[in-house]
C-alpha cells in the first residue's frame, strides 16, 4: 500500500520504427475474429456481433490533432524518449491514423464485445438489439500490443471513433473527460493503486461535438444544456483490457448454446486471460480445471486488495458494473469517478450510480462482480463436480478475504498494523468504528484528516484543519471536541512505535494530495482555449501525492473544498462521462 517509484527502462526508444519492432499481437493472433467482420476494418455502423472475440476496426483519426500532454513518468518506464510524444508519426498514430504505421505494426485495430451486469444482475436492455450482441467497446479501439522490456502492454485509443458496438453514438471523447482520465490514471499509479496507465493526449483544433453538460453554478442533478466541445483521443495502456463482462458474454452464449463454438470461445478467452495477466502465478503445465481454480483465487486476492486501496485513498469508481471490472485486478474506466472531499460512506459522484456503487459499498459491488466472474467459469467445469465445489468455496470466501483486506487497510492508515491479539484487535475495531462516527458527525475532509493525523499531533488543534465546521445539529462543538480528544488519546495508547516512526509509516499510506474534481475543472476550462499549463501543473503535483511540496503547492492543493462548490453539477456530481 505504499507509493511507487517509477522504474526507468534500460534502453531508450526514440522513433516509432523502434517501437514497431516490438509489436506482438497476441489477442488477434490467438483468438477468434468475428467471421462477419471486414478485413480492412471499415466497420463503424452498429450491428450485432454473434461470435468471435474481437472485431477488426480502423480508428477514425481526429482532425488537425494538437499535442496536449504525455506521461513523462510512464514514457521513462517504457524507455520512450519524451521527444516522441510530439513527433509527427507518433502524433498521427495516437490521434487515430494508423494507416501509415511502420511494419510489422497492424494498420487495423480491434474492438471487443462484452456483457453487462449491474450489481450482479444480468442486463441486455442497453443493447440496441435487445440480445446482448451489440454491447462492447463503443469508442475504445486497441491499436497496438507490444512486448517492451519483457512486459506486454496493450495500447488503446479512447475516443477513436465508431465501432460496431457504438449503439448509434459518435465514438468520440471530448477534451474535458479525456483530461480527467489522463490525469487520474497516473495519479492512481503514484498513489500505489493498481490501474491502467496514461500514455498521451491529443485534441483536435477544429473537430467538435455536442454534449449535455451543466451550466455554470448549476445545482441540477443532470446536465441542463448542450455544449460544443473539442474532441480528443487519450491512449490508455494495460497488460490487457479483458473485463469480467467479456467472460460473461461467452459464458452466457455457452449456457444458451447460441452457436457451436460457444464453449470453445469461452475456454479460449479464459486461457488467453491467464497468459496475459496471470502467467507468473498459473503454471502452463497444469490442467485447465486447476488453472481455473488458481485464477479464481488470485483474482479474488487482487480484487479485494484493489477495492481496499480505493477506500484507502478516498476513491469511488462510481460505475462498477462488470464491464468496468478488469479481470487483471486493476482500476479500469475513469468515467464518473471521484475522490471524497467530505467523508461520507454513501459518497457517489455519479448521479445514476445509486447506493450500490457508493464509496463504502464498493466491497459489496466487488463481490457481485466476483460472483459473475465465478459464474462465467462454471461452464468450463461442468464435468468436474469436485472442482465446481472448490470454486464454490473460493466464491463463498470472498467476503471474509474482503473483510481481512479492509481491516488491514484501516490498520495501516492508523499505524495499528502490529496489533495481533484478539483483545487488541477488538480495541482497534472499536476505535475505527468510533472514528467513522466522529468523521461523519463533525464532518471532516477525508484526505486532510488522515494526513494531519499522520503527524501524530499532541492535541486536536492540527486535526481541525480538516473540519468543515458544520457539525450535526444535535451535537454541540464542545461535546464533539471532548469526544475527539478522548478518541485521540485512546488511539495513541494503541501505537506500538515512536511518534517519528508512526508518522513515517502513516505518511506512506495517507496521501497529502488527491485529484479533487474542483482542481480538474479549471484545467479543462483553460485547455478549452488552448492553455495546457494547469494540466502540466496537476501532472507534477498529483504524481507526487505523498511528498511534502512547496508552500505555494500546499496553499493551492491542500485545502478544504470551498462552500460555494458543494452540490454544483460537474464539481460535486456528474451524470456520466463523455
Amino acid at each position: 500500500m505504499t507509493n511507487r517509484l517509477p522504474q526507468k527502462a534500460s534502453s531508450t526508444i526514440t522513433k516509432l520504427q523502434d517501437l514497431a519492432k516490438l509489436a506482438n499481437y497476441s489477442l488477434m493472433d490467438t483468438l477468434n475474429c468475428d467471421p462477419d467482420a471486414t478485413k480492412n476494418g471499415d466497420d463503424h455502423a452498429p450491428r450485432q456481433v454473434f461470435t468471435g472475440h474481437y472485431v477488426p476496426v480502423k480508428p477514425t483519426p481526429i482532425i488537425d490533432p494538437e499535442y496536449v500532454a504525455h506521461s513523462k513518468n510512464f514514457f521513462s518506464e517504457l524507455g520512450f524518449a519524451d521527444s516522441m510524444a510530439e513527433s509527427s508519426d507518433f502524433v498521427r498514430m495516437f490521434s487515430g491514423d494508423i494507416s501509415q504505421v511502420p511494419e510489422p505494426m497492424s494498420k487495423v485495430g480491434w474492438a471487443t464485445g462484452y456483457a453487462l451486469s449491474i450489481y450482479g444482475t444480468e442486463y441486455i436492455q442497453q443493447c440496441p438489439f435487445q440480445t446482448g450482441n451489440g454491447y462492447g467497446d463503443g469508442r475504445a479501439i486497441s491499436v497496438l500490443e507490444a512486448v517492451i522490456n519483457g512486459r506486454r502492454w496493450e495500447m488503446q485509443l479512447k475516443g477513436g471513433g465508431r465501432t460496431p458496438y457504438c449503439r448509434g453514438a459518435d465514438g468520440r471523447a471530448v477534451l474535458r473527460s479525456s483530461i480527467r482520465e489522463f490525469l487520474a490514471q497516473e495519479h492512481m499509479y503514484a498513489l500505489g493503486v493498481p490501474t491502467s496507465r496514461s500514455l498521451s493526449l491529443y485534441v483536435s483544433k477544429t473537430e467538435k461535438v455536442k454534449r449535455p453538460w451543466y451550466s455554470e453554478g448549476s445545482r441540477s442533478e443532470n446536465p441542463d444544456m448542450l455544449i460544443s466541445e473539442a474532441v480528443a483521443i487519450s491512449t490508455r495502456v494495460a497488460p490487457s483490457f479483458i473485463r469480467v463482462g467479456q467472460l460473461e458474454l461467452f459464458a452466457r452464449r455457452t449456457r444458451k448454446n447460441e452457436h457451436p463454438k460457444a464453449l470453445e470461445e469461452l475456454e479460449k478467452i479464459v486461457l488467453h486471460l491467464i497468459d496475459r495477466e496471470y502467467a507468473d502465478v498459473v503454471n502452463k503445465q497444469l490442467t485447465t480445471p486447476d488453472k481455473l481454480l488458481l485464477l479464481a483465487r488470485e483474482f479474488r486476492s487482487r480484487l479485494t486488495s484493489l477495492v481496499a486501496n480505493w477506500i484507502r485513498v478516498g476513491f469511488c469508481q462510481g460505475n462498477f458494473n462488470s464491464d468496468n471490472c478488469a479481470v487483471g485486478g486493476f482500476t479500469l474506466d475513469y468515467g464518473p469517478f471521484g475522490f471524497c472531499d467530505v467523508f461520507n460512506p454513501h459518497y457517489q459522484p455519479w448521479t445514476g450510480g445509486g447506493h450500490h456503487f457508493s464509496f463504502l459499498n464498493q466491497p459489496s459491488a466487488a463481490q457481485r462482480n466476483f460472483d459473475m466472474f465465478c459464474s462465467s467459469l462454471r461452464p468450463l467445469l461442468a464435468s468436474h463436480q469436485d472442482y465446481l465445489l472448490k470454486l464454490d468455496e473460493i466464491q463463498s470466501g470472498f467476503s471474509k478475504v474482503m473483510e481481512e483486506q479492509m481491516e488491514k487497510m484501516w490498520a495501516a492508515k492508523l499505524a495499528l498494523s502490529t496489533l495481533k491479539t484478539a483483545s487488541h484487535k477488538a480495541l482497534c475495531s472499536a476505535l475505527i468504528s468510533e472514528l467513522g462516527t466522529l468523521m461523519m458527525q463533525t464532518p471532516v475532509d477525508y484526505t486532510i484528516f488522515f494526513r494531519e493525523l499522520s503527524a501524530v499531533p499532541d492535541d486536536m488543534g492540527p486535526l481541525k484543519k480538516s473540519f468543515y465546521n458544520n457539525a450535526a445539529h444535535d451535537t454541540t462543538p464542545k461535546e464533539i471536541d471532548k469526544r475527539w480528544a478522548a478518541w485521540l488519546a485512546k488511539w495513541k495508547t494503541l501505537l506500538s512505535s515512536s511518534s517519528e516512526e508512526t508518522s513515517r509509516q502513516m505518511k506512506l499510506v495517507n496521501p497529502k494530495y488527491i485529484l479533487r474534481e474542483w482542481f480538474v475543472v479549471p484545467a479543462y476550462q483553460q485547455a478549452a482555449v488552448g492553455n495546457y499549463s494547469l494540466i502540466r501543473e496537476l501532472q507534477d503535483v498529483m504524481t507526487q501525492p505523498y511528498e511534502e511540496q512547496s508552500k505555494d503547492v500546499e496553499d493551492k492543493y491542500y485545502r478544504l473544498k470551498p462552500p460555494e462548490f458543494f452540490e454544483v453539477g460537474g464539481l460535486s456530481h456528474l451524470s456520466c462521462s463523455s
